[in-house]
């Protein structure tokens, strides 16, 4: 076990003394190149910024207005029938939205209910389950230029409900409740 931990050490700095070293042997001038990503990289950073400055207000504004508590309250006989925990609600909301906020939830379930209660246990496999919807169309779209979405949108909140559904049997089976 101990060597996966040596290669792990030493798998980045590999890998960059690796490209540096085929940069090298292929006479590519290495600093230009490097100069001339980072340039594109900046054209990138500003085409995105409002979209990402639009989901941070987005996320500040529905974790101060409530509405995520409202929308847990509306859910709640739904998640009661299906026997799914209620306090998860907000986290499947925010987390198609933005990942730091949703783990920031995740946080808070951990010191409400523990890492190791059923919902602690549900919450860290369900976060390795779903994806941040908005904010992943939002960045990767953006920055290649893409306007029309076809049906991403759809099949990744589908995707993201299987995520939800298989998290919860996967803790009920491994876990139990």
């Amino acid at each position: 076990m101990k060597w996966i931990l040596y290669i792990s050490d030493f798998m980045i700095p590999l890998i960059v003394s690796g490209v540096i070293i085929y940069g090298l042997l292929k006479g590519i001038n290495i600093f230009d190149v490097f100069i001339e990503g980072a340039k594109e990289s900046v054209k990138v950073i500003l085409t995105i910024m409002p979209t990402l400055i639009g989901l941070m207000m987005a996320v500040g504004i529905i974790r101060a207005s409530g509405s995520l508590n409202m929308f847990e309250l509306l859910l709640k006989p739904i998640s009661n029938l299906i026997t799914f925990p209620v306090e998860l609600i907000p986290l499947i909301v925010l987390r198609t939205i933005s990942s730091s906020a949703s783990l920031g939830l995740v946080l808070d379930l951990f010191k409400q209910y523990g890492p190791d209660s059923f919902i602690g246990r549900l919450v860290s496999v369900m976060m390795g389950c779903t994806e941040t919807i908005f904010y992943t169309m939002s960045v990767y779209f953006m920055s290649v230029g893409i306007k029309k979405t076809r049906y991403t949108l759809a099949g990744a909140l589908i995707a993201n409900l299987a995520g939800i559904i298989a998290s919860f049997y996967i803790t009920l089976f491994i876990f139990g409740k």
